[in-house]
């Protein structure tokens, strides 16, 4: 049976995972045996995460339309199919916050690419394997980061509080169209974290009033594992090519 504890065997991807909560995540998930590959912009942090945690490492833009299939390839050639996605990474919009009026237009579009178009598109892209590794009776889950802006209208928090709203109800309709297909999709809330995309939103937010992004990766990770099979097949993890 799959448990929180004890992951061996597991195929994840972790986008945005070199930092705050997508580098809490992988580093958990590696903690408890599962394999995983993280996806991030820069080849620096990339290649330091991959080095600390033992992931296998994919630099990569997923807000970029041509980069998603090579990502895709890459996470299934390097993880041997895919159990579990996290469409982790995200941008604020404009940063310092701005009001809806003073919002340019590209920062609207880049928060639309990278929290709504960037997650669909690579989700797309992985559909097929995670349906296979559901078949197998492993479980497919596709874990959407969301936050309480998608649901509460804050000044200032627009572009990203728009692109996480529709994130959170594409989530529901994937969930919807794929649940014959045995692929749960999930849309979940954080928290507020102490991590450097808070600190930039909210530059004066007191780091003691935050949740550290460990407490909400293993919150997160027992809400992927309720969403298994009870019985997940037990397979060993592949090598990274």
């Amino acid at each position: 049976m799959a448990t929180s504890n004890d992951l061996s065997g597991l195929r994840v991807a972790v986008t945005g995972g070199t930092s705050g909560l997508g580098l809490a995540l992988t580093r958990a998930f590696r903690k408890r045996g599962a394999a995983v590959a993280i996806v991030a912009r820069t080849a620096e942090a990339v290649e330091r995460v991959a080095r600390e945690t033992g992931a296998a490492g994919i630099v990569g833009d997923v807000g970029v339309k041509d980069d998603i299939y090579p990502i895709a390839l890459q996470i299934n050639g390097r993880l041997g199919g895919l159990d579990v996605l996290i469409n982790n990474a995200s941008s604020l919009g404009p940063v310092p916050l701005r009001l809806l009026g003073d919002t340019d237009c590209e920062d609207l579009e880049e928060a639309i690419a990278v929290n709504l178009v960037g997650p669909f598109r690579l989700t797309k892209a992985l559909l097929g394997a995670l349906a296979a590794s559901a078949r197998e009776g492993r479980g497919a889950v596709v874990l959407n980061i969301s936050s309480d802006a998608a649901v509460n209208a804050y000044a200032g928090w627009g572009a990203y509080g728009a692109s996480k709203a529709a994130l959170k109800h594409l989530s529901a309709i994937w969930n919807e169209e794929q649940a014959a297909h045995g692929v749960r999709v999930l849309s979940l809330d954080p928290g507020d974290m102490d991590t450097a995309l808070h600190a930039l939103a909210v530059p004066d937010a007191d780091p003691a009033s935050l949740k550290r992004p460990e407490t909400s990766a293993d919150e997160l990770i027992a809400a992927i594992v309720a969403a298994l099979p009870p019985q997940r097949a037990a397979q060993p993890v592949g090598g990274y090519a």
